[in-house]
């Protein structure tokens, strides 16, 4: 009987866990059916949705069920936590929504909960605190890991942002005392420029294509991306135009700042690569060395005791 009702256990697991992955799985390709459908719709003239007996079973039945669940997962959420990682989502560019990310979490959270489940009947444990505490760490492994990706992510991006600037800013220095005016200046960089800082920065002129002010986009720009170095520069521009200042002398002294911060950064990260190096040396190339070295010496030294 205990057999019977850890194989009907690990089924119903198994189940669980393939739903999730299946729902994940198609959100993106219901996505991209529903999107050429408007599309479509739009080219002829109309606009026309899809009846629900046409959908596909993962979009009528599958994606609403795993939305309503990710919903109710996130009302459990502290606001605090959601509310930084709405920021995170920003900073990292929002390759998803906010449901999208709950969504991610829930299928992320019950899959690790149902693999652990399914190790342990597989081993044949019996259920005591000690199995519950590995289920437990492992479903907290799943949650805390769709964080970890968009704070990765963000990181990444704010690197990759950071590592343009000193270049980038030059570049408009170099166009504003060329003679062009600033917005054109920004608009040339963003078309040579590549990487996230010129995706934001095509995206803020386009804010002030739409009748947004450029010391509002200019702001948003900072913000968006969380990189002090830009922050500063956009606090410089727009306080340079409230006061009537040059643009140019503005822009000089912080293109100078950037690069001398550039500078800076290379050389700490230049005295932090012996520290980094040591683990890397104690836990991997000693040993190495201390086996071809001292090995053959080893090995003649007990040949050489009397048995």
């Amino acid at each position: 009987m205990p057999d019977v009702t850890s194989a009907l256990a690990a089924a119903v697991i198994f189940a669980t866990v393939l739903f999730f992955i299946l729902g994940l799985a198609t959100t993106q390709t219901a996505g991209n059916a529903a999107a050429r459908q408007r599309l479509e719709g739009l080219t002829r003239g109309g606009f026309d949705e899809l009846p629900a007996e046409a959908r596909p079973f993962s979009a009528r039945v599958l994606l609403p069920a795993l939305h309503g669940v990710a919903r109710g997962f996130g009302s459990l959420l502290p606001k605090s936590l959601l509310n930084g990682v709405e920021k995170k989502l920003v900073i990292a560019g929002e390759p998803m929504n906010m449901s999208g990310f709950l969504t991610m979490v829930t299928v992320a959270t019950g899959s690790s909960v149902g693999f652990g489940l399914i190790i342990l009947v597989a081993a044949g444990s019996a259920i005591s605190i000690k199995t519950i505490g590995i289920v437990a760490v492992i479903g907290l492994i799943g949650f805390y890991l769709p964080f970890w990706i968009v704070n990765s992510r963000a990181r990444q991006r704010q690197a990759s942002i950071l590592k343009k600037l000193p270049d980038a800013f030059d570049l408009i220095t170099t166009c504003v005392e060329a003679g062009l005016g600033l917005d054109a200046a920004l608009s040339r960089v963003a078309e040579k420029v590549e990487g996230p800082f010129a995706q934001e920065l095509a995206r803020s002129l386009r804010d002030i294509a739409l009748g947004k002010s450029r010391r509002d986009a200019l702001k948003e720009l900072g913000e968006r991306t969380a990189v002090a170095d830009l922050v500063q520069f956009t606090n410089a521009v727009v306080q340079a135009e409230a006061m009537g200042s040059s643009i140019g002398t503005v822009l000089r002294v912080q293109a100078d700042q950037l690069r001398v911060r550039r500078r800076q950064r290379a050389e700490e990260a230049a005295y932090k690569a012996p520290v980094k190096m040591l683990f890397p040396l104690v836990l991997f190339i000693f040993p190495t060395l201390f086996i071809v070295i001292l090995g053959p010496a080893a090995i003649t030294i007990t040949q050489g005791f009397p048995k």
